[in-house]
C-alpha cells in the first residue's frame, strides 16, 4: 500500500488532537484560576469544579494515548502490517482507553449534577452523557474490529499453513 493513503486519516487524527491540547493548555487553567479565586471566599460548589477539572485533565491522557495508538494503527495499514498481532493490540489499547475515558466521566457525572442543579442547567448533565456514550461507542466498535481484525489473522496463518 502506498505510504501516503492514510495520510488523510492522519491529518483527521492530528485535528482531533489539537482542540483537546488547546482546551487544556489555555481554557481548563482560567477555569482552575477563577475556582482558586472563589475557594479562597469559601464558595464550596469551586471544589466541585476541582473534581470535574481533575477528571478532565486525566481523560486527556487515555485521550491521546488512544489518538497515538490510532497513528501507530494507520502506520502499521502503510506498512501493510495491517493483518498483524500488532494491529490488534492497537485496537485493544484504543478500546481500554476509550473504557477508561467512560469511567473517568461516569464518577464526574454526580460533580456535574451538582452544578447543574446550582446553575439550573440541566444540559450540562446531557453534556457528560454524551461524551460517556461516545467513548462506550468507540469502545464497542474497536473490540468489534478487534475480534473481526483476529479472526482475519487466524485465517490467514490457517491459509498460509494448507498451502
Amino acid at each position: 500500500m502506498k505510504r501516503g493513503s492514510t495520510l488523510f486519516l492522519k491529518i483527521a487524527v492530528i485535528c482531533i488532537g489539537i482542540p483537546i491540547l488547546a482546551l487544556c493548555i489555555f481554557l481548563l487553567p482560567q477555569i482552575a484560576n477563577e475556582a482558586i479565586e472563589e475557594a479562597k471566599k469559601g464558595a464550596e460548589l469551586a471544589y466541585v469544579v476541582f473534581a470535574i477539572l481533575i477528571v478532565m485533565y486525566g481523560s486527556a491522557i487515555p485521550f491521546y494515548l488512544a489518538l497515538y495508538q490510532a497513528l501507530r494503527l494507520l502506520s502499521y495499514i502503510d506498512k501493510n502490517q495491517a493483518f498483524s498481532e500488532l494491529s490488534v493490540r492497537a485496537l485493544k489499547k484504543i478500546k481500554n482507553c476509550a473504557i477508561t475515558i467512560s469511567g473517568l466521566y461516569v464518577v464526574a457525572l454526580p460533580f456535574v449534577y451538582i452544578i447543574a442543579e446550582w446553575d439550573d442547567a440541566p444540559g450540562l448533565v446531557l453534556i457528560g452523557m454524551v461524551i460517556i456514550g461516545a467513548s462506550i461507542v468507540i469502545a464497542v466498535f474497536a473490540a468489534v474490529l478487534q475480534k473481526l481484525l483476529k479472526e482475519a489473522i487466524d485465517i490467514k496463518s490457517e491459509n498460509d499453513l494448507t498451502v
